[in-house]
């Protein structure tokens, strides 16, 4: 046994058990957000969809995640992670199932009610992301933290890599419309089992004493939620803590950062599959196939950046260098997607694509980022504020592509390139604008 394990041992491993959990929940959110790209082909056939109409029917997600964000933040605080987050699964699981249902409407009106659900998926799903920063502050100290947060966000990826093959072949035997009611039904489970097993590390049943001393001496904020519902001091949201926020510099920078690592997060749960299947040639089935290694990647790349960061940590004592390294290196090593404009094998854009997407998994420490510098007053609303302006590249993205696309008469190589500038964009923030990472201290309003 290693030393590190060894320490594991003695200490309990219980927060693992919830980081566990919370990424497969992570998981489940992001397949049901990206069920619309893998059944969005063989949709836009049986409604007559043009690419335009599907741009924006992507983006309707994230219209309302956007808008959400802020509300969904001061209500975690407001109420705790433990029965927000519940309701926030079964929510969007229920709307995921319906989405089923448009394939028995025909014209504008299938349209208008895939636009409508897909709304509000976005708008039950707002809460998850802050809620998974405020549980990692909770139960991990900061110097674990880089690598819990790299977990949870990495699920985006592993959710490619677990889902995308079996929706890809539900629809292919199927049928596009049987994918949103079984994709609904993992979610209701899931919610289920969430409520079983989360709860405050104070309160949770089965964490020793040893671990807890672990997370308050290594400071988790371990009382987040212990507040109880109705405490004075939650009344509603505070503009005045927001305006702080919007005016603090390092904040900013990591707020722009986001909303373009987001974009490239966008592309590859919306355009991707088509791209492989309108520009490459695959069939449905295949492209469901060909995502995966890029996932895959992805998700290593998430873990091997948690791991840098907390280990730079540990030798150099710098938080600022622990975390901006595997960023700036991650977004620079992702913008090699541009070079899949200039290869004609599939196998060779694939390959692209899975080195782009390692190298975004690697530079995606920005919930790292929101656990170390929120304020300790106000977490979730810190995390929904980041979170908005990430997700504002949800509504953007999508529709921006499309128009590229449709102005090029179907190519999708100024879509690449704007994937790219993205990334260039997210470590210019990193490098010239974030400055010191450390946390926020709120002055009295």
């Amino acid at each position: 046994m290693t030393a590190t394990a060894a320490s594991t041992a003695r200490v309990g491993g219980l927060r693992y058990l919830i980081l566990a959990l919370i990424f497969g929940i992570t998981a489940v959110n992001y397949a049901d957000r990206a069920i619309i790209s893998i059944a969005g082909p063989k949709m836009a056939d049986d409604l007559g969809l043009s690419p335009v109409a599907m741009g924006y029917i992507f983006s309707a997600f994230g219209w309302s995640y956007a808008l959400g964000q802020l509300p969904g933040g001061w209500i975690l605080d407001r109420f705790g992670s433990k029965w927000v987050y519940a309701a926030s699964i079964t929510l969007w699981s229920a709307f995921t199932v319906m989405q089923g249902a448009v394939g028995f409407f025909t014209g504008g009106a299938a349209i208008a009610l895939l636009f409508a659900l897909r709304f509000l998926v976005g708008l039950a799903e707002s809460p998850s992301f802050p809620a998974n920063a405020r549980i990692v502050s909770a139960w991990f100290p900061t110097a674990e933290r880089g690598f819990a947060s790299a977990v949870f966000n990495s699920a985006q990826y592993f959710s490619t890599v677990l889902f995308a093959p079996f929706m890809a072949w539900i629809v292919h035997s199927f049928g596009w419309r049987h994918v949103f009611w079984v994709m609904g039904l993992v979610g209701v489970t899931a919610a289920l089992l969430w409520t079983s097993v989360i709860h405050s590390p104070r309160r949770h049943p089965r964490l020793s004493q040893a671990e807890l001393d672990h997370l308050v001496e290594g400071g988790a904020l371990v009382e987040m939620d212990e507040r109880p519902a109705g405490a004075k001091g939650k009344a509603g949201p505070s503009w005045t803590a927001v305006r702080q926020l919007l005016a603090n510099r390092m904040l900013l920078g990591v707020y722009v950062a986001q909303y373009c690592i987001t974009a490239m997060t966008y592309f590859f749960l919306t355009w991707f599959p088509v791209y492989l299947v309108k520009e490459r040639g695959l069939s449905i089935l295949q492209a469901g196939f060909a995502a995966v290694l890029p996932a895959l990647c992805g998700f290593l790349g998430g873990i091997l950046g948690g791991i840098i960061s907390d280990r730079l940590l540990k030798s150099t004592g710098s938080l600022t260098l622990a975390r901006k390294v595997p960023i700036v290196a991650g977004m620079l090593l992702s913008t090699v997607i541009i070079v899949c404009n200039y290869v004609d094998a599939p196998a060779a854009v694939i390959a692209l694509m899975t080195l782009a997407f390692f190298g975004k998994g690697v530079g995606s420490l920005g919930w790292a980022v929101v656990a170390d510098t929120s304020p300790k007053e106000i977490p979730g609303l810190n995390a929904g504020l980041f979170n908005t302006f990430g997700n504002v590249a949800g509504i953007t993205t999508p529709i921006a592509i499309g128009y590229i696309v449709q102005s090029s008469g179907g190519s999708f190589t100024g879509a690449l390139v704007f994937v790219a500038l993205n990334a260039v964009v997210a470590l210019v923030s990193y490098l010239f604008v974030v400055g010191e990472i450390r946390r926020v201290t709120l002055k009295p309003a």
